[in-house]
């Protein structure tokens, strides 16, 4: 009974996301509220919010459910591929097709997660599981690679690796060209030159500079790790 009350309550909360999500898409994410979602899923207002305390909520169960789907997506390119630039550009390209579904509306509420104080942040606290899933695949795409990379350099590019992948989804969510294909040929590009940055990186001269550009990022961007102790 216990097993069957919580496949139904994770049914429950698969529905109430996928129907915020379809309204979203049709009304837009700032006109579309809480009771509609709850009326369109069927559901009463006060369930609604007991699965999801609010509407920035509901785009954090978006965050998580796009990064589980992502995680499993690219295990084809991660568990056949060693070459590092064809690994990189295959999780970006991979991310780009499951994303597709949703870039009508993820400018609207692009707006929101601008700000560094909203929930809906990439950098938030309420973030961090999608955020640490993304970086998680960006570790298993250096750790899996023929690539050779410095242990002291190994902890880092991940993070810098999502960040790069960041800039891509601010690229694609304003990308108005067919089938996004510019954000594509900026993900092929984008690995590519990734791939030469980690190469470079090998050279022992040339690691306090990426490891500054890490410490950059971590001294002024909220929600990321604190830069290692000298």
């Amino acid at each position: 009974m216990a097993a069957d009350k919580t496949v139904k309550s994770e049914q429950t909360r698969a529905l109430i996301l996928e129907t915020a999500m379809r309204l979203f898409r049709e009304r837009g994410y700032d006109k579309t509220t809480m009771r509609a979602i709850a009326q369109e899923a069927g559901v009463s207002v006060g369930n609604a919010y007991y699965y999801f305390a609010g509407k920035e909520h509901l785009i954090q169960g978006f965050y998580d459910r796009i990064a589980a789907e992502h995680q499993a997506a690219v295990r084809p390119v991660l568990d056949t591929e060693t070459d590092l630039e064809a690994r990189i550009a295959g999780v970006l390209r991979v991310w780009l097709d499951i994303a597709t579904p949703y870039h009508e509306f993820a400018a609207q509420f692009f707006k929101n997660a601008a700000d560094p104080e909203s929930p809906l942040s990439p950098f938030s606290p309420e973030s961090e599981h999608a955020r640490e899933a993304a970086i998680s695949v960006h570790r298993e795409v250096l750790a899996g690679s023929k690539a050779k990379v410095p242990a002291e350099l190994a902890e880092i590019l991940p993070e810098l690796m999502w960040l790069s992948q960041m800039g891509l989804v601010l690229y694609w969510v304003f990308d108005s060209s067919e089938g996004r294909e510019r954000s594509r040929r900026l993900a092929e590009r984008g690995a590519r030159l990734t791939t030469r940055g980690v190469s470079l990186a090998r050279f022992r001269v040339l690691r306090p500079l990426v490891l500054e550009v890490h410490e950059l990022f971590t001294d002024f961007l909220p929600g990321m790790t604190r830069p290692r102790d000298a």
